[in-house]
């Protein structure tokens, strides 16, 4: 919509009577008007707004008394460009559509109601052009089975185009953001001898008679063993805290704790 002198969107209805024809047609067709309208806006007056670009050939049979199947529409390109695009479409024409308007909109942002679609029409390329429509179609089919890319074969490089650039790594920028860091082997993923069972059960009450209270980590560093292997033995002897002051660390069992201080009383 344009904007009038007292600020008010203005819309131009004067055409909103107007019959006009939806159509709907294939993207060859449309480029085929787009280049024969700019051919004869450069040959013609370009005082012309509207250069033909086709025309509709209404074919009537008045003895049939069917209206649907009396009248027929052909539509024939007026530009004769080279190739296979067929020049002559069959209109097929449907009147039961959804009620819709065309609107148009120039370059200072004026805005028109140009008409109300009466028709809607469905291109389909004429019988007698099936030919053509054919070869058409063999040609699209052939350039979409081309392959656009090639392998080629280097002879006498001796590997030099795969090596890696300075500054390159697995083919990405060293400096890019992408670029994964190797990682530093924690200390828990180091490989870890088990001990005898016996023998690591008197280390850890030698360890909780030092603290009460241990976290997981703080005794694999301890007792240098394997994380699982000792998981196991401190499910037997102690307890888990999982909430309270003591939260996420391990504590003896009540019975291990006294004998504990049993063997300390008698030592």
């Amino acid at each position: 919509m344009s904007v009038g002198d007292d600020g008010r969107h203005v819309l131009d209805t004067g055409k909103a009577d107007r019959s006009v024809w939806l159509m709907k047609c294939p993207t060859l067709v449309a480029r085929s008007w787009q280049s024969s309208a700019a051919h004869s806006l450069t040959l013609s007056d370009p005082n012309i707004p509207n250069p033909v670009v086709a025309k509709v050939v209404l074919s009537l049979d008045p003895l049939n008394s069917d209206e649907s199947n009396s009248i027929k529409f052909k539509m024939e390109l007026a530009q004769k460009d080279g190739g296979n695009t067929p020049k002559s479409y069959s209109l097929n024409m449907f009147k039961d559509i959804v009620p819709m308007c065309v609107f148009s909109e120039t370059n200072p942002g004026k805005c028109a109601l140009e008409g109300k679609v009466e028709n809607k029409f469905d291109m389909e390329p004429h019988s007698e052009n099936f030919g053509e429509y054919g070869k058409l179609c063999r040609e699209r089919t052939s350039k979409a089975m081309i392959k656009t890319r090639q392998i080629q074969i280097i002879d006498k490089d001796h590997g030099v185009l795969m090596r890696p650039m300075p500054g390159m790594v697995g083919l990405v920028p060293s400096g890019s953001k992408d670029k994964k860091r190797v990682a530093p082997v924690k200390g828990s993923e180091v490989k870890r001898t088990r001990r005898d069972r016996r023998e690591l059960e008197n280390i850890i009450f030698k360890l909780f008679e030092r603290q009460p209270n241990w976290a997981l980590k703080q005794l694999v560093l301890e007792t240098d063993q394997p994380e699982q292997f000792l998981k196991e033995i401190l499910n037997d002897l102690c307890v888990y805290n999982k909430r309270g002051p003591n939260q996420g660390t391990h504590e003896l069992k009540p019975e291990y704790k006294k004998s504990a201080e049993d063997e300390m009383q008698q030592t």
